[in-house]
């Protein structure tokens, strides 16, 4: 899986938000920026796009600035890439099409099933990880990570497609 530069800064500014909703303070548009080494037109445009989707709210005036409009340990990542993603699987057929206008083998394909099993495997990962257990440190990250590869280990047999390994989600798996 790709992370694309909205994504990556799109969440960066929501653990901003994140931190400063420990401390119950708003941010402005300035601070977002500053703070992400981001231009203010950049965090612009992402707070647009997650004041739009709901994971923000703005507020106008001398107290005003942006909060998280849920509570950090609500908001799931699987959510936030979601709003934030720019191609998302459905599409992937349709902008890998070479040349042509196109796929070719838009009726009967191999690789689909992988692209579609592993894209689901990281929103599942992702929809066990919240925007709260972002503000700790690596460390303790990391440890979340792990405990849910340890979870995923334990949820299933692994498919081999040409050496390499992936879990079929179980929506995807033969009964």
């Amino acid at each position: 899986m790709k992370i694309s530069a909205q994504e990556e800064y799109g969440l960066r500014c929501l653990v901003q938000l994140a931190r400063a909703e420990v401390d119950d303070e708003s941010l402005t548009l300035s601070q977002i920026a500053d703070r992400e080494g981001l231009s203010v037109a950049n965090a612009g445009k992402l707070m647009w796009i997650l004041v739009k989707a709901g994971l923000v709210q703005s507020q106008r005036g001398a107290n005003g600035g942006y909060t998280l409009a849920r509570p950090a340990s609500d908001i799931r990542l699987n959510e936030v890439i979601r709003i934030l993603d720019e191609d998302t699987v459905d599409r992937f057929c349709k902008t890998h099409t070479g040349v042509l206008d196109a796929c070719i083998h838009t009726s009967d394909c191999g690789i689909r099933p992988v692209i579609v099993g592993l894209h689901e495997i990281v929103q599942n990962a992702l929809a066990e990880i919240t925007l709260a257990q972002l503000i700790g440190s690596e460390a303790n990250v990391d440890e979340r990570l792990h405990q849910i590869q340890k979870l995923q280990d334990r949820l299933g047999p692994m498919r081999t497609v040409e050496g390499s390994s992936f879990r079929l989600p179980s929506s995807r798996r033969a009964t």
